[in-house]
């Protein structure tokens, strides 16, 4: 997982990378203008702050989540060795919201309205997805925020379980995607037959919106 943030309005001039979920015992260590945070039980590195992180990569946008390229990536390992830091970082460029494919889809055992589904998306993948949508159903065309996505609301999506069940991504509404003019209830964003939408391609954000702008819901 690699999610990398910058918002100099709301915490200033510091890049957020996010590699895996917060622990409970986490804990930080600071060298320089790096903050490594970690599991304290296992080591395992959580995340790191870049403060300061104009004077390195001098053309970040600052509205939220950053596309970084290899370059960049390259230049934070350079930064982290500096401070006696591993080079750890590993980018994935990989599309984190894409169009989905719901090939089966069966009843939680634990739920009255959850619902354990196998989507097919990008590189051929299949992932179990519990989704509580109304409208959820097999043979549809969705868009699915994989884990590693950030939500345009700056919710990160991780693995996770729904009372005890596997789930890797979540099958979203045109209201979560933050569509212009989505409407405002509940039920997941079902494509349409179009090649605009094609299974397994990256979710175009302009051509969702669309949908809406032409009345197409």
């Amino acid at each position: 997982m690699f999610i990398a943030s910058y918002n100099p309005k709301s915490i200033g001039d510091v890049l957020v990378v996010v590699l895996r979920p917060d622990t409970i015992q986490q804990k930080s260590e600071k060298k320089g203008n790096v903050v490594r945070i970690f599991d304290a039980e296992s080591n395992t590195t959580l995340g790191y702050n870049f403060f300061g992180i104009s004077t390195v990569l001098a053309d970040l946008q600052g509205h939220g989540e950053e596309k970084l390229n290899q370059e960049q990536v390259d230049k934070l390992n350079k930064l982290l060795e500096e401070n006696d830091f591993d080079p750890e970082l590993i980018l994935d460029a990989n599309s984190k919201f894409v169009v989905g494919y719901v090939e089966s889809m069966k009843e939680h055992p634990d739920s009255d309205h959850l619902h354990i589904t196998k989507v097919k998306v990008d590189n051929d993948q299949e992932l179990q997805i519990v989704c509580g949508a109304p409208n959820i159903d097999e043979g549809q065309k969705v868009v699915v925020a994989k884990v590693g996505a950030m939500m345009p609301n700056g919710a990160m999506i991780f693995p996770g379980k729904l009372r005890g069940v596997e789930s890797m991504g979540m099958i979203c509404s045109a209201r979560e995607l933050e569509l212009s003019n989505a409407p405002q209830k509940r039920g997941i964003l079902v494509l349409p037959e179009t090649d605009a939408f094609e299974v397994g391609k990256e979710f175009n954000f302009v051509k969702g919106a669309e949908l809406f702008t032409n009345n197409l819901d």
